[in-house]
């Protein structure tokens, strides 16, 4: 599988589908098709309030990480809960773009129901052989 075997825009679609999603039983399949059983979100730049407890002693700032289906079924289930469920959707932002073979980078906003951005990211995901996301380093931003 190489990046001109899929549909980057159509997989980062999918992606953000998968937090948007409110049908448990939905995520939970969009979660088995999209990632590898072991595969891994790792929060590059955690909220502010982690990252001034890790500093008062004296730790390198963290990197948050998921792992394997079941704990991204819960990470997604909460972030759904946190801010889909209060009224928020994310959106793509521009086009999905490929970086290296197996690795892929879109940009996302977070908006409320009249379409105001409230906040967003970028996701850069490595895909395994078989075009399930292996890593995705999720960079989040304040609007």
């Amino acid at each position: 599988m190489t990046n001109t075997d899929i549909d980057i825009n159509d997989f980062a679609s999918r992606y953000l589908a998968q937090w948007n999603e409110s049908d448990p039983d939905a995520r939970r399949k969009l979660i088995r098709d999209l990632w590898a059983e072991d595969g891994a979100q790792i929060l590059v730049d955690p909220p502010e309030d982690m990252r001034e407890a890790a500093a008062n002693l004296n730790f390198p700032i963290p990197a948050l990480e998921v792992r394997g289906h079941h704990a991204l079924e819960r990470r997604v289930e909460r972030a759904y809960d946190m801010f889909i469920g209060t009224g928020h959707r994310f959106v793509q932002r521009g086009e999905a773009t490929a970086l290296l073979n197996h690795v892929i980078a879109f940009t996302w906003s977070m908006v409320t129901a009249d379409g105001s951005v409230v906040g967003g990211g970028m996701d850069v995901l490595a895909l395994d052989e078989d075009g399930r996301i292996r890593t995705d380093h999720q960079h989040i931003a304040v609007a």
